[in-house]
């Protein structure tokens, strides 16, 4: 039979039941601190509008310097914390409704996410990364939602030449937390510079920037990368990424999430790996693991 304190060890015990108090909340708190929404479905997952009701405001070009101005998407919920955040770029001639679809769609899945227009249509890969840092940096730093970004919790998306901009603006700071480049043009194909956990899609019958070109030697050039992924999408041409796609949005959000908000929730939709069917050709991965 266990022993009742004595008078000598009865502050010791109170300090001690006091302290095991105060550790109990901590302790059932949420494996992870960064899971936003409810737990994810397939027909969450593809739908065109996530849990998150959203606004949007504009950010004029004269307003912000290093990049030329865009659209921000942010969740109106304000109870759950701060949200990761994602700046897109067009491609090369494109303005940013050319990436628009993208904007609703990831911010209504707990996302605070800049479409961005380029200070010029025909900047390079280059320009555009460095665009899109100054885009994070601007939503971050002086944005009217900055107060619901946590600054150490960002990505980078873009098509084409703007996917491009995804690996320099990866190349450049590695703190970002995840980068989905889309039919990424490229003239650099090695990045062993490159540390931020990356998800390359190309697709199937692009002429522009090809498959064997562009995103397969990009991915096998992802020599650093903790994690990576290729998908390559089933008849589908260099625009399919300009216009709504279950495909595209799944991934994208599923690999946003998984890196971005440490969510292994997403996991089973990135590992193992989806097979080859109807809309995907293939599927590689280093397979995350939570």
């Amino acid at each position: 039979m266990r022993r009742l304190p004595g008078l000598r060890q009865l502050p010791a015990a109170v300090a001690l039941a006091a302290g095991l108090a105060l550790a109990t909340p901590a302790q059932a708190a949420p494996a992870n601190p960064y899971e936003r929404g409810p737990a994810p479905t397939e027909e969450s997952i593809t739908a065109e509008r996530g849990p998150f009701a959203i606004a949007q405001t504009t950010v004029p070009r004269s307003s912000v310097r290093g990049f030329g101005g865009g659209t921000i998407y942010y969740p109106t919920d304000t109870s759950q914390g701060t949200f990761g955040a994602v700046a897109i770029s067009p491609g090369f001639i494109s303005p940013q409704s050319a990436i628009a679809w993208l904007g609703p769609r990831l911010a209504s899945q707990g996302f605070v996410v800049i479409t961005i227009d380029t200070l010029s249509l025909f900047d390079q890969p280059r320009s555009r990364g460095d665009q899109l840092l100054a885009s994070l940096d601007y939503l971050t730093g002086q944005s009217t939602v900055r107060n619901r970004i946590d600054g150490s919790r960002l990505g980078v998306m873009g098509h084409s030449m703007g996917g491009g901009g995804t690996l320099e603006a990866s190349n450049k700071r590695p703190s970002l937390q995840a980068a989905v480049p889309l039919a990424p043009w490229n003239p650099t194909k090695s990045w062993p510079g490159v540390a931020v956990p990356t998800m390359v899609m190309g697709a199937d019958n692009d002429t522009i920037a090809s498959v064997a070109a562009h995103s397969e030697p990009i991915y096998q050039g992802l020599t650093a990368t903790p994690e990576k992924a290729y998908l390559e999408l089933r008849n589908a041409g260099h625009m399919t990424f300009n216009s709504p796609n279950r495909t595209i949005a799944k991934h994208s959000i599923a690999w946003l999430k998984r890196f971005i908000d440490d969510d292994t929730r997403y996991e089973p939709f990135l590992c193992p790996p989806p097979p080859s069917g109807p809309t995907i050709v293939e599927y590689r991965d280093t397979c995350p693991t939570g």
